[in-house]
């Protein structure tokens, strides 16, 4: 199999529209079902939602979780929210699987953990595919994407996109069956 990895220069929102366009060649050749988006405070989602609406595809935006940034507070307004589900996506806020708990610990009791050292290691490869995996399986533990399929993944660092991945998603309960079967694009 050959395919065509675009590789930026630098990571970024400067990436979007790019990375939006790879992921509509990917949906073009290879029939994909399912498309897994981050957008922190919806930038991202409601352009890829509204790029998408046509597409057979099942779209899902994965944000931040409530009180991420802040206690009692959700980054995503609620009227971006609304006009990504208007456009027939779905939309999770739940816990980031890498992040949350584990950070409190290891903040408190000075530790290293076993979710934490995962994500260390999956940025090795960029933020991008990292939270590419991480909102996989967050999807994943919420029943919006089928386990064992391949499914697209597109993420970022700090706003918009810059990363697409092709994976075999898997909960994360069951993380060491997630695989990264193909980076479509990420950032050097």
């Amino acid at each position: 199999m050959e395919r065509k990895v675009i590789y930026f220069e630098k990571p970024g929102k400067d990436n979007t529209e790019a990375c939006l366009q790879i992921a509509k060649n990917a949906i073009r050749d290879s029939n994909y079902k399912h498309i897994v988006i981050a957008s922190t405070e919806g930038d991202t989602g409601l352009l890829f939602s509204e790029a998408l609406k046509n597409f057979d595809i099942n779209i899902v935006v994965v944000t931040h979780s409530a009180g991420f940034k802040a206690a009692n507070t959700h980054e995503m307004p609620l009227e971006i929210r609304k006009k990504i589900e208007a456009t027939g996506a779905k939309v999770y806020t739940g816990t980031m699987i890498t992040h949350n708990i584990e950070t409190a610990f290891a903040s408190k009791f000075s530790g290293l953990y076993p979710t934490l050292i995962v994500s260390q290691s999956l940025r090795r490869y960029g933020e991008g595919p990292k939270v590419c995996c991480e909102i996989a399986m967050m999807a994943a533990d919420a029943g919006l994407i089928p386990e064992g399929e391949e499914i697209l993944a597109v993420a970022g660092t700090a706003k918009g996109a810059d990363s697409v991945l092709v994976i075999r998603s898997a909960t994360s309960k069951r993380f060491l069956e997630l695989r990264v079967l193909e980076i479509l694009a990420k950032p050097r």
